[in-house]
């Protein structure tokens, strides 16, 4: 059955009656560890993350996840209601940015490197260019031409349990970089582009050094 079928399925799950159905329900501490705002814990969270997801849809609610990176504490924690986001070069699709202009609604999941768990956070963003907010987002000097800022609705520390499963931080899980092409060779696959090895070679070299302009 194609992935695409539209029609009756007995195995389908149509309400969240019957999804719920098949699970306990959530412990109190669980419902309860689901707060409005930064606190220390979540403030210290944000400080050491050098890494999150962005999700975003839109106006359609068409989804898009985006990774975000830089120094630790490249996010910005303004009020315990309110984070700033750097927005660095990019490929220049602009499907976040351009997501936020037709559907605010955003989520996060911080992650640092070596914990298990995770914090995720859920609210309103918009696209800023104030240059007193984007002057303390300079690295090396250049600070970035828009910055995101999010107005928190939820903030949950997520358990350690998806990582663990995965052995993320396991060094004898690592996956040697050999066992997949480069970067240029899968997009030229991808793109069906049918280049000689010379040609080839050229594009995944200005692949390469495009990785070295971070900022």
């Amino acid at each position: 059955m194609s992935g695409r079928d539209t029609g009756n399925d007995a195995d389908r799950i149509g309400s969240e009656q019957q999804l719920r159905a098949l699970h306990a329900p959530p412990s109190d501490l669980v419902k309860r560890k689901c707060v409005d705002r930064l606190d220390k814990h979540a403030r210290d969270f944000v400080a050491l993350s050098p890494f999150l997801v962005l999700g975003t849809a839109n106006a359609k609610g068409e989804a898009d996840v985006s990774p975000r990176g830089d120094p630790p504490g490249f996010v910005k924690v303004l009020d315990d209601r309110t984070l700033l986001i750097p927005d660095r070069p990019g490929n220049n699709l602009l499907d976040s940015l351009s997501n936020i202009l037709a559907n605010p609604e955003v989520g996060l999941l911080f992650v640092i490197p070596g914990f298990d768990e995770t914090l995720r956070v859920n609210g309103r963003a918009a696209v800023v260019r104030e240059p007193a907010l984007l002057a303390p987002l300079a690295v090396d000097g250049k600070a970035p031409k828009v910055a995101i800022r999010v107005d928190v609705r939820e903030v949950y520390l997520h358990c350690a349990k998806s990582f663990r499963r995965a052995r993320l931080w396991d060094p004898a899980a690592r996956v040697p970089r050999g066992t997949l092409p480069s970067l240029g060779k899968m997009v030229m696959d991808m793109t069906a582009m049918n280049y000689d090895d010379a040609t080839a070679r050229a594009i995944e070299g200005r692949v390469e050094e495009s990785m070295k302009k971070l900022y």
